[in-house]
């Protein structure tokens, strides 16, 4: 009788410190929970839309995408996904470079995420390549109130269509609301400079109706993310949006690039010519950096995945870089040229 009293306090003083502090570490609906944006590059379905230029994505088209190809890119991204939330995955996930609703809808019920009933929130942006932002969420989680698809109209170029800005709100964990941006901005095609003032254009359309919102209610709880084509420093981001990355004062009715200071310890998302960038970002209004608040986050709760499955080596110029699904038109089943961003949410109740 006193072996088994001790195997059963051994166990006890073993698992109870997982049971007390894993509440800390591993977000549930009680306490905390994920957000996720992913340039998932490329994810097109193998159906001809005549309205947009997806011909190079097609069986017949130069990367012969077939149905092995494109269920085997969907299963990557659910890899990707479980592998940032594990059993309880993200409650929120913004995603870039999807064709349409069709892959989203495939991508939450054709794959193992199906078990976890995310919904989908998505428009069809103008964009020529047809590639959208989209966003899926956990309706245990997260219950939204209202949406919108923010065009981007350039005054004096009426013909160069672009990305949609995707806007929800909702009811985080039942908690408080939680106003979301969902961003792909124009490329650096052509040179950064001289591609510029597209993607400040985009910042002074964002800065408007992050002002509406935060004019009407200075504690609104705000997240921007996406993949901006810009760096933290960069003028679409540090003045045109005035996203700070200087931490030092928080006022609620600032923003924060929360991902500013992942160049400093050599951290990014992608890379490029063998050096690495945060081009894609989260970024949040001061209220949400107000740990005596009911929901809010910190400096320290912002990641970039970098697991090894998600990586190759980079031969050109050593290290590693990002697996993508092909290399040139070589068809090597990887993910994407850009990795994963999180967000974790506290939440007091």
């Amino acid at each position: 009788m006193r072996f088994w009293l001790f195997v059963i306090f051994i166990l006890y003083a073993f698992f109870s410190p997982f049971c007390i502090h894993g509440q800390s570490n591993n977000p549930t609906q009680e306490n905390a929970y994920k957000i996720m944006f992913y340039n998932v590059e490329n994810l097109f379905d193998t159906k001809d839309d005549t309205l947009t230029n997806d011909e190079e994505f097609l069986p017949e088209g130069v990367r012969f995408w077939n149905n092995h190809k494109y269920y085997s890119k969907l299963n990557n991204i659910y890899k990707v996904i479980v592998s940032i939330g594990g059993w309880n995955p993200p409650a929120v996930i913004g995603l870039c470079e999807i064709e349409n609703r069709k892959v989203l809808n495939d991508l939450v019920n054709k794959t193992p995420l199906v078990k976890f009933e995310y919904q989908i929130i998505h428009k069809e942006s103008p964009d020529r390549r047809g590639i959208d932002v989209g966003m899926l969420y956990r309706s245990d989680l997260f219950d939204p109130i209202s949406l919108k698809a923010i065009p981007i109209n350039y005054p004096d170029q009426p013909d160069n269509k672009t990305r949609d800005i995707l806007y929800v709100k909702g009811l985080a964990n039942s908690t408080d609301t939680l106003h979301v941006f969902i961003n792909h901005w124009p490329s650096r095609w052509g040179g950064q400079l001289e591609s510029e003032d597209r993607r400040i254009f985009v910042a002074s359309v964002l800065k408007s109706n992050v002002d509406s919102i935060l004019n009407s209610t200075p504690s609104a709880k705000i997240v921007i993310m996406g993949d901006f084509n810009d760096y933290p420093e960069n003028s679409s981001l540090s003045e045109a949006l005035n996203a700070r990355n200087n931490f030092d004062e928080i006022n609620n009715i600032n923003l924060y690039n929360l991902s500013a200071n992942f160049k400093k310890q050599n951290i990014g998302s992608n890379k490029y010519e063998g050096e690495w960038g945060v081009l894609d970002q989260i970024i949040v209004s001061g209220s949400l950096l107000n740990s005596e608040e009911k929901m809010f986050t910190s400096i320290n709760d912002v990641h970039i995945l970098n697991s090894d499955f998600l990586l190759e080596p980079d031969e050109t110029y050593f290290g590693f870089k990002p697996k993508r699904t092909f290399s040139g038109y070589s068809y090597i089943g990887g993910f994407s040229d850009h990795l994963p961003t999180y967000l974790i949410i506290n939440f007091k109740q």
